[in-house]
C-alpha cells in the first residue's frame, strides 16, 4: 500500500490545512498525522485500525467525551487504485443503457400524448438506469438449474425501465409497451389475447408471471427485503432449503442474494428504517440495498438544507451496516488527483443538496462560475476544461466502472448487510427536465427536447423517429443484442420473473388435530386456546409440521403459546447463549438455530413483513410454507394495512389470526386496544377471506378449509380469522353444517315453539353470538319463537350477494343470494349483532329476503376500559339490548 502523506490524509478527512483551522499547535497536529501515515505504510490498514480502536477505548476510559464521526468525506468509499477491472464492454453497455432510457421515455410520453390522464414517471428511471443495468448485466442472478435465483426489489417509479429491458429481451412486444398503464383497454383483457397492459408499478397480482415483489407503496419494499433475506437464513438453518453459499461437486455455488434499489426520499418512510438493526444483528450479508440518491423527492429536494447521503451514512453505519458511498464518476478522478490542497473535499463539505440540485439543473457555464468559481484553487482545477466537459462530469451513479466497483464490494462483503449510497441526477439527460423541482412529473416533451435527448445519448434514431417517439430495438444479430442476451443467459435468464411451481403439501384429516373442537360437548374454552392446541398438533404432523411457521410480535405468552417454546423453539441465528431464568420450568424460554417460531419483538410492521416472506415462499423459493401470524387484532389491518395490501398484491398464502378481537372482549385495555373495524377493512381485500367464528368447531372447519385451499389446491388466497380470549361452553358442530360455515352463515338453532316459521330471526357472530343465544332464550321464555344463525363471515356472505347481483345486472340466469336462501323460510324481522361497527352487519342488508325488517347492532365509537358485561351494555350488544331490539322490530 502506498504511503499517505500528511496532506493526503487531511484531504481524505475533508480537513482544511494551515492556521485557518483554529488549531493551537499545527506543528504537533502535523506530527501526529505523519506518525499515523508512517504506521499505515509500515504495518498496513489492519494494524492502523487496531491502534485507532485502542485510542478510542482510551478516550472513553478517560471520559474525553469524543467518538469518531460516522460521516466520512463526500468522496467515493472505493479508491481508484482499489477498483477491480471492469469485466464487460463499457461502450456496449452504455449503448444498451441509452436504449433502455429511450424506450422507457417513449413508452411514458406516448401514453401521455394519447391520454393525458395516465401519468407515468421518467425522471426516476433516468437517474437509476445505470444502477439497474449494472445489476442486470453482472449481478442479478435469475433462477436456473444451478442457482435458485436472487431476489430483486425494484424502485417502483422506475418500472418503465424494466419494461424497456424486457422489450429488448423479447419478453414484451412493441404493442405491449403501447399499452403502458392501459390494462383494461389492452387486447389481452378485452379479447383474451394479444398485447397485454403494463401495470403502473411492480404488481404481481396484475402481472403474475413477471413481477415478484410489489414496491409501489413507499417503504414497504425496503422492510420486506430485510425480512425476505432473514427468512432465507431461517430456511437454511432449519434445513428446509439451502440458500447459502455451498459447494456442489467441487464447484462453488454463490449464495442467493437480496438486492433492493430504492430512492433516497423513500428512506423517510418509517418502514424503510424500522428493521435496519435487525439486518445488522442477524449479519445479513446476503442483503444489498442500492439507495438512488438523486437528492429529490416528488416535489423538491430530499434535504435541501443538508446532505441526505451524509445523513444516511450516519444512520446505516450507526445501525451496523457496511456503507459504500458512490459519489463521483471517473471524470472526477483526475480533478481529485490534481487537487493537492483538499479544495474539492472542502467545497463539497460546504455544499448542501439544494445547491447540488441547482448544479444538476444548470449548464456547464453556470457550474464553472458558481462551483469552480468559489475560490482560486477550484478555478485552477477547472482550467483547460470546456463548459461542455464540466456539464458532462458524471456523478458516481451514472458511471459503470464506479458502479461495478461498488456492487462487487457489496457482493464480497461478509458479516454485514451493505448499503450503496449512489449519487445521481434526477431526470439525468432529460435536458430541460434534469434536476428541476418539477422533474418527477415531467412526462411531456417537445420535438426539440426529444431530439436533444437523442443527441445526448447518441441514439441511432432519425429526427422523424425521435419526434414520433418510435421504439427502437436493434437487430437480433447485432452486437448489442448478442451481448445483452449472453449476459442474461450467464446469469440464469430473464428477470424479473415470477414462478409458482411447488409441490403439494398434504394436509392431515381434520379429526387428527381438531376432533376436540368439533366434538366439544359443552366444554369451556376460548377459541384462542383451541387454536393454539390445533397449531401444536399440526406442527407434529410429519408432512405439514415442518412447513408451519408460527409468528408472533412478542405476545406468545399472552396467547397461551408458551408451551411451544420447548416443543419447537424460537428461531435464533446464533442459538441460545444464555441460561434463561425460567430454565427449570415446564414452559421455559428456548431459542435455537433450528427454532420454528419467529418471535419478532414489538414490531407489527416487522411481523407482517416476516409473514409475507413465509406466505410467498411458494413463489419466491418454490417451497410452500404455511405461516400463522397471531396478534392483537387492533394492531393488524388498522396499523399495517398497507403492508397487508401489498401482501395481497404478492399473492400471499397463509393465516392472519386477530386475537382478543372485538370491541368488548379485551375488557380492561380500553380505546387503543379494542378492535371494532378489522373485519370492515379485511372485507376490502379481494383475496382475503375473513371469518369471525364464535366456536372452536367453526374455527377448526375454517382452518382446515384454508390449509387445503392454499396447500393442496394452491389458490392465491389468505385467511383472516378472529379469535377470542373469553372462555365459554363450546358446542359440538354437526358435519352437515360445515359447508355453510365456510359460505359464511348457518342455522344454529330454534328457540321457542312455532308451528311454521319463527317470529324473529337473530344473527350473531364471534364474541356476541353467545349474547344472541341468551337473548333467544329470553325471548323464547316470553313465548316468542326465534331462529338463531351464526354468521361466520359477513364479508363472504356479502361477496356472494354481490356476485348474484352482478350476474343479474349482466342478464345471466338469476340466482338467490346465499343468505336469502338460508333466511327464506321466515317472514319476521331480522336483528343482527356483532362486536364490530354496524357497517359490518350492514354489508349484507341488500341481500336479505325482500320485505323483512333488518335492524343492526354494533360497537360504533371508541372503546372503554371496563368489564365485558359493562362494555356490552354500553354499546348495546348484550343479551338485554338484543331482546329490546327484537321486541322493537316486531312492533
Amino acid at each position: 500500500m502506498n504511503a499517505l502523506s500528511t496532506l493526503q490524509l487531511s484531504v481524505l478527512a475533508g480537513a482544511p490545512t494551515g492556521a485557518s483551522t483554529g488549531d493551537p499547535d499545527p506543528q504537533e497536529t502535523a506530527e501526529w498525522r505523519d506518525a499515523f501515515a508512517a504506521l499505515v505504510e509500515a504495518s498496513g490498514p489492519e494494524r492502523a485500525k487496531q491502534i485507532l480502536d485502542a485510542l478510542a477505548e482510551q478516550a472513553r476510559a478517560q471520559r474525553i467525551g469524543w467518538q469518531p464521526e460516522l460521516c466520512t468525506p463526500y468522496v467515493n468509499t472505493i479508491a481508484v487504485d482499489a477498483q477491480p477491472a471492469f469485466p464487460g464492454d463499457l461502450a456496449i453497455e452504455e449503448r444498451l443503457a441509452s436504449l433502455m432510457r429511450w424506450n422507457a421515455l417513449a413508452m411514458v410520453v406516448r401514453a401521455n400524448h394519447s391520454y393525458g390522464e395516465l401519468g407515468g414517471h421518467i425522471a426516476s428511471y433516468a437517474s437509476a438506469a445505470d444502477l439497474f443495468e449494472m445489476g442486470f448485466n453482472h449481478f442479478f442472478h435469475a433462477k436456473n438449474e444451478g442457482h435458485r435465483g436472487d431476489l430483486v426489489f425494484f424502485q417502483p417509479h422506475s418500472a418503465p425501465g424494466v419494461y424497456a429491458r424486457a422489450f429488448l429481451e423479447g419478453r414484451l412486444s412493441e404493442d405491449d409497451l403501447t399499452h403502458y398503464r392501459q390494462e383494461l383497454t389492452a387486447p389481452a383483457f378485452t379479447q383474451g389475447k394479444g398485447a397485454r397492459g403494463l401495470s403502473s408499478y411492480p404488481h404481481p397480482y396484475l402481472m403474475p408471471d413477471f413481477w415478484q415483489f410489489p414496491t409501489g407503496s413507499m417503504g414497504i419494499g425496503p422492510i420486506s427485503s430485510i425480512y425476505h433475506a432473514r427468512f432465507m437464513r431461517y430456511l437454511t438453518d432449519r434445513q428446509l432449503l439451502d440458500c447459502s453459499a455451498r459447494n456442489e461437486n467441487g464447484k462453488h455455488v454463490a449464495e442467493r442474494r437480496v438486492w433492493g434499489v430504492f430512492g433516497d426520499g423513500e428512506m423517510d418512510e418509517p418502514e424503510s428504517m424500522s428493521a435496519l438493526t435487525l439486518a445488522a444483528r442477524e449479519k445479513l450479508d446476503n442483503l444489498v440495498w442500492v439507495v438512488n440518491c438523486n437528492l429529490q423527492r416528488l416535489d423538491g429536494p430530499v434535504r435541501g438544507n443538508g446532505r441526505i447521503i451524509d445523513e444516511l451514512e450516519k444512520l446505516f453505519a450507526g445501525a451496523g451496516w457496511n456503507v459504500v458511498k458512490l459519489i463521483w464518476g471517473s471524470d472526477w478522478d483526475g480533478l481529485f488527483a490534481r487537487d493537492t490542497t483538499g479544495a474539492l473535499a472542502r467545497a463539497f463539505a460546504n455544499t448542501v443538496d439544494g445547491q447540488m440540485q441547482t448544479f444538476a439543473a444548470k449548464d456547464g457555464r453556470f457550474n464553472r462560475d458558481t462551483f469552480f468559481g468559489q475560490n482560486e484553487e477550484l478555478k485552477r482545477l477547472a482550467q483547460g476544461m470546456t463548459d461542455e466537459q464540466i456539464d458532462r462530469l458524471k456523478r458516481g451513479g451514472h458511471d459503470f466502472v464506479k458502479i461495478h466497483a461498488a456492487y462487487a464490494a457489496a457482493a464480497a462483503h461478509v458479516g454485514q448487510p451493505t448499503v450503496i449510497l449512489a449519487h445521481t441526477k434526477k431526470g439525468y439527460g432529460m435536458g430541460a427536465g434534469q434536476g428541476k423541482m418539477t422533474t418527477h412529473s415531467h412526462k411531456k416533451f417537445e420535438s426539440a427536447d426529444l431530439i436533444g435527448f437523442r443527441n445526448r445519448f447518441n441514439l441511432p434514431l432519425s429526427d422523424e423517429q425521435a419526434t414520433s417517439l418510435s421504439f427502437y430495438k436493434p437487430a437480433d444479430d447485432s452486437t448489442e443484442m448478442r451481448y445483452l442476451k449472453a449476459h442474461r443467459e450467464a446469469l440464469g435468464g430473464a428477470m424479473p420473473r415470477r414462478e409458482t411451481e411447488c409441490d403439494i403439501v398434504p394436509v392431515p384429516a381434520i379429526d387428527a388435530y381438531a376432533k376436540f373442537a368439533l366434538e366439544a360437548d359443552g366444554k369451556d374454552m376460548s377459541t384462542t386456546m383451541a387454536f393454539v392446541r390445533m397449531l401444536g398438533a399440526l406442527m407434529k404432523d410429519k408432512a405439514l409440521g415442518p412447513r408451519v411457521v408460527p409468528i408472533v410480535a412478542d405476545e406468545a405468552r399472552t396467547f397461551g403459546m408458551a408451551n411451544l417454546f420447548k416443543q419447537v423453539g424460537i428461531y435464533s441465528s446464533v442459538g441460545q447463549r444464555y441460561a434463561p431464568e425460567d430454565i427449570d420450568t415446564i414452559l421455559s424460554y428456548r431459542e435455537a438455530t433450528d427454532g420454528q417460531i419467529l418471535e419478532e419483538g414489538i414490531s407489527e410492521a416487522g411481523a407482517i413483513a416476516s409473514w409475507t416472506a413465509a406466505a410467498t415462499s411458494y413463489s419466491v423459493h418454490g417451497l410452500a410454507m404455511l405461516p400463522f401470524y397471531i396478534y392483537y387484532s387492533m394492531f393488524g389491518f388498522q396499523r399495517v394495512g398497507d403492508q397487508i395490501w401489498a401482501a395481497a398484491d404478492q399473492r400471499s398464502r397463509g393465516f392472519l389470526l386477530g386475537a382478543t378481537s372485538g370491541r368488548t372482549t379485551l375488557g380492561g385495555e380500553g380505546l387503543q386496544h379494542q378492535d371494532g373495524t378489522s373485519h370492515l377493512i379485511a372485507a376490502t381485500i379481494p383475496n382475503c377471506k375473513a371469518y369471525d367464528p364464535a366456536f372452536a368447531g367453526e374455527m377448526a372447519v375454517i382452518v382446515d378449509a384454508g390449509m387445503r385451499e392454499m396447500l393442496v389446491e394452491q389458490k392465491d388466497v389468505f385467511y383472516y380469522v378472529t379469535l377470542m380470549n373469553e372462555n365459554y361452553a363450546q358446542p359440538s358442530l354437526p358435519a352437515q353444517v360445515h359447508a355453510d360455515v365456510l359460505r359464511g352463515c348457518y342455522r344454529f338453532g330454534r328457540y321457542g315453539e312455532a308451528k311454521g316459521v319463527a317470529d324473529v330471526t337473530l344473527l350473531g357472530s364471534g364474541a356476541i353470538l353467545t349474547e344472541v343465544i341468551k337473548a333467544a332464550q329470553q325471548l323464547a321464555s316470553e313465548g316468542i319463537a326465534v331462529d338463531v344463525f351464526s354468521v361466520t363471515s359477513w364479508s363472504e356472505v356479502a361477496r356472494d350477494g354481490g356476485a348474484c347481483e352482478a350476474a343479474a345486472l349482466r342478464g345471466d340466469a338469476a340466482s338467490m343470494p346465499f343468505i336469502a336462501q338460508r333466511l327464506g323460510r321466515g317472514n319476521g324481522p331480522v336483528v343482527a349483532a356483532t362486536d364490530y361497527v354496524r357497517a359490518v352487519p350492514e354489508s349484507v342488508r341488500a341481500y336479505l329476503p325482500e320485505g323483512r325488517r333488518y335492524l343492526t347492532l354494533g360497537t360504533d365509537g371508541f372503546g372503554r376500559s371496563d368489564t365485558r358485561a359493562a362494555l356490552r351494555d354500553f354499546f348495546g350488544v348484550d343479551a338485554a339490548s338484543i331482546v329490546r331490539a327484537a321486541r322493537h322490530a316486531m312492533r
